[in-house]
C-alpha cells in the first residue's frame, strides 16, 4: 500500500456518465440502450493533510476539498512525466498553516 503526505499529487480516476463525454474522456463506452456514454476522467489533486485514521484530505485546483481512503483503487500518487507536462493541471502547493487551517475536522464518533 502507498503511504501519501502532505505536499503529494495524486491523480483520481472518477468515473462519470454523460450524452456528451469531454476531451479528456478515457475509455468510452455507450449504455446499451440509450444516448449515455459512461466514462473515466483523470482529476489531477494534491494531498493537503493525513488524517489520524489514515484518511486523505485533497484539495482541487478549484480549491474544494474531498476526503479519500489511502486504499481507494482509483487513487494513485502522479508519475514524475505527469508532474512535468501536466503540471498546470495540479493546484498550487498549499503552505502547512494554510492546509491545516482550512481542513475540515473529523467528525466525532458516537
Amino acid at each position: 500500500m502507498t503511504q501519501f503526505k502532505p505536499g503529494d499529487v495524486v491523480v483520481y480516476r472518477k468515473q462519470k456518465f454523460s450524452m456528451r463525454p469531454g476531451r479528456h474522456a478515457r475509455g468510452i463506452s455507450p449504455a446499451a440502450h440509450g444516448d449515455f456514454y459512461s466514462y473515466c476522467v483523470d482529476k489531477f489533486w494534491r494531498v493537503i493533510a493525513v488524517r489520524p485514521d489514515r484518511q486523505l484530505v485533497v484539495c482541487t485546483r478549484r480549491g474544494k476539498h474531498h476526503t479519500l481512503a489511502p486504499d481507494d483503487p482509483a487513487i494513485r500518487r502522479a508519475s514524475w512525466w505527469e508532474r512535468l507536462l501536466l503540471r498546470n493541471r495540479f493546484p498550487a502547493q498549499v503552505s502547512p498553516e494554510t492546509a491545516e487551517a482550512d481542513v475540515p475536522s473529523v467528525p466525532a464518533k458516537r
